[in-house]
């Protein structure tokens, strides 16, 4: 209803009255008062004048049903107050905001009541083409179904924009979240009025911060809904439906869901749109943290575009959104090839190196890590990334340089020339001292030792050097650090793979004690590499063997042992009180060398003799079955000794 007049705030006692009338006088007596509180100047009289203002709350509570315009223009009059938060107070006491609760959710109601009566004549019409009288009562319906969106919309986005100025109270949001506003914001991302969607997709980005709206908004298969606006024509619906998805993306499942429904291409796409580069490329970076989808961009063209703003990238440090998502890229293989093509890892050494950049070291480093021909294009690079080594350099860009060349596996590599003339030695031992730098740094000290060990030259120059004790000291300061540990370890197995420093390792060092005391340690990792380094030490060392078969025995059999000392302890309690003298159980001497805890029904042991981990030495394990030179003397196993052996390493 347009209304031709120009409102006065001095009439605004004929303007009340009008809202005691019929539904007509009603919409024109609202439509006046709306014009004066369109401007703010007016909005601090009509505070004043509660007549009014209860007669508007009133004729929206008692008649909103019956006129669309009249329910539109009572809204927008209080959405003028909610634009200033002093006057958020004014709109609680009238209860307004449950009010247009109600309405937003039986409009959504009326609207899919629309669309079922539109789709079954649309139906009909299908089913039956020459009927003309179907055809024009389809269009005549459909035609005012036109008319009854446009003007349901404007209710709508009054109501929720009014909605939305009010929630800046978190309380008051938390009661629209228990009303259900999520739901009803999802629902109206169906429609297609570029206006009204802005409003919902910003008030779903305001309350997507919250974990409980997040939830109800996955129960609603939000992503689905909001992939249809990814792309759009209307630049600032795809702007906030953008920062709506990066909102989300914090969300493991709804990264997933995101690539599920075809993402991933639409926002590589808009990498190239500088409105949207940067928060396209910000919920890319989400998506890259999941190992799994890592390997889906090199069937993009995200990776050529990104390698592009790299090297066009002027200023001294990358953009922390760019290098970062590079980082994750490089930490898979096909990618990493993709990356090198050309003279791609040229040009980023290159730059790296000019700029000492760590991130962008980092980034190489990634890429270093891979097997295969992208890791023997570093050999290029092995002097300048030696040469980074040193104290003048920033520490974070020096573990970059380390991990890099520690990442170098390559068997034609010479470290033992690299070791020299960059005079890493000495650096590489002054870092292994306790408290002379920072943790990170001297773990990357710790693994560059252990992959220039597998040189068998190398490994004697570290040796002959001091090394080992150094590490051992670190072993002692780090105990209760795994990665130091399980490093460490590892430096000791390649190390006893080569004749000079196995002998040192055995004869001049606690290493293998050490390695003895960590054989059960808690962490799987360190047990593997423990053990194995062990098995080597006992294949070249007698004495060692014995400790460690010894050691190795104690442990499979600890509980066993135990259970039949409490057994022994058990049946003695008859004699407390009788003249029969107390045997000593494990108070005196070693558990291992009790042969009577060895007696068996069968005779495996015989009883004048003891047994050692010697006794084992001429058997081994065969599919869990001991097989060796000699016979037992009994025809059966115990069944407990069984069981020791097929626990034996």
């Amino acid at each position: 209803m347009e209304i031709d007049e120009v409102a006065n705030i001095n009439d605004m006692d004929e303007y009340i009255e009008l809202l005691y009338e019929d539904i007509p006088d009603k919409v024109r007596g609202s439509a006046l008062i709306l014009q004066l509180a369109r401007n703010p100047d007016n909005l601090e009289e009509l505070l004043l004048n509660e007549t009014a203002l209860g007669a508007l709350a009133r004729v929206l509570r008692e008649d909103w049903k019956q006129s669309v315009e009249l329910a539109t223009n009572i809204i927008y009059i209080f959405f003028c107050f909610s634009s200033f938060s002093q006057f958020h107070g004014l709109i609680t006491h009238y209860k307004i905001g449950a009010l247009c609760m109600n309405i937003i959710d039986h409009e959504l109601k009326r609207h899919e009541l629309w669309q079922e009566e539109l789709s079954k004549k649309k139906k009909a019409v299908d089913e039956d083409p020459e009927n003309q009288t179907l055809r024009k009562e389809y269009e005549k319906t459909f035609k005012k179904y036109q008319g009854l969106v446009v003007k349901q919309e404007q209710l709508l986005r009054v109501a929720l924009y009014l909605l939305l100025n009010l929630a800046e109270d978190t309380r008051t949001e938390l009661k629209m979240r228990n009303k259900n506003i999520v739901h009803m914001l999802v629902k109206a991302l169906d429609r297609d009025n570029f206006e009204l969607l802005i409003l919902v997709v910003s008030f779903l980005k305001k309350l997507s911060i919250f974990m409980e709206n997040k939830n109800d908004m996955v129960e609603m298969d939000i992503v689905e809904k909001l992939v249809k606006m990814v792309p759009c024509e209307h630049e600032d619906l795809l702007n906030i439906t953008l920062r709506l998805l990066l909102n989300l993306s914090f969300d493991t499942g709804l990264r997933n869901k995101m690539v599920q429904v075809g993402l991933l291409p639409k926002l590589t796409a808009l990498l190239g749109n500088e409105n949207y580069k940067q928060i396209a490329m910000c919920v890319l970076y989400h998506i890259s943290m999941d190992d799994r989808f890592k390997s889906m961009f090199a069937y993009t063209d995200c990776i050529p575009q990104l390698m592009k703003m790299l090297f066009e990238c002027s200023d001294e440090r990358i953009d922390l959104e760019l290098i970062s998502f590079c980082i994750n890229l490089a930490a898979n293989k096909r990618n990493v090839q993709l990356i090198c093509e050309g003279n791609g890892l040229k040009m980023l050494m290159k730059r790296a190196l000019k700029f000492k950049d760590p991130l962008l070291m980092k980034m190489i480093r990634n890429i270093s890590q891979h097997d295969g021909p992208t890791k023997n294009l570093f050999i290029d690079y092995v002097g300048d990334l030696a040469a980074q080594i040193s104290n003048d350099e920033e520490e974070e860009f020096v573990i970059e340089c380390l991990g890099t060349l520690a990442n170098l596996t390559i068997p034609d590599l010479d470290w033992e020339l690299v070791l020299k003339e960059y005079k890493l030695v000495p650096y590489l031992k002054d870092k292994l001292k306790p408290g002379t730098a920072e943790d990170d740094l001297v773990l990357e000290v710790v693994i560059m030792i252990g992959t220039v060990s597998m040189d068998d030259s190398c490994a004697a120059l570290l040796a002959k050097s001091g090394i080992i004790p150094a590490l051992i000291e670190l072993l002692n300061a780090q105990q209760e650090d795994d990665e130091f540990v399980c490093q460490i370890i590892y430096v000791f197995y390649q190390m006893v793979f080569h004749q000079a420093t196995r002998d040192v390792i055995i004869k001049e060092t606690q290493a293998p004690a050490y390695l003895i005391d960590l054989m059960h340690d808690k962490n799987n990792e360190i047990r593997k590499v423990c053990d194995n380094t062990l098995d080597i030490i006992a294949e070249y060392d007698e004495e060692w063997a014995k400790k460690i078969q010894s050691e190795k025995f104690r442990w499979h059999n600890s509980q066993w042992l135990e259970m039949v000392e409490s057994r022994q302890m058990d049946e003695s309690e008859q004699y407390l009180y009788g003249d029969d003298r107390i045997e000593p159980y494990i108070h005196e001497g070693d558990i291992l060398e009790r042969p009577d805890l060895f007696y068996s029904s069968d005779g495996l042991i015989a009883s004048e003799g003891a047994i050692s981990p010697d006794f084992f030495n001429d058997y081994h394990l065969q599919n869990g079955d001991v097989v060796g030179q000699h016979s037992f003397p009994g025809s059966t196993f115990h069944p407990r000794i069984s069981k020791c052996f097929t626990n034996m390493h």
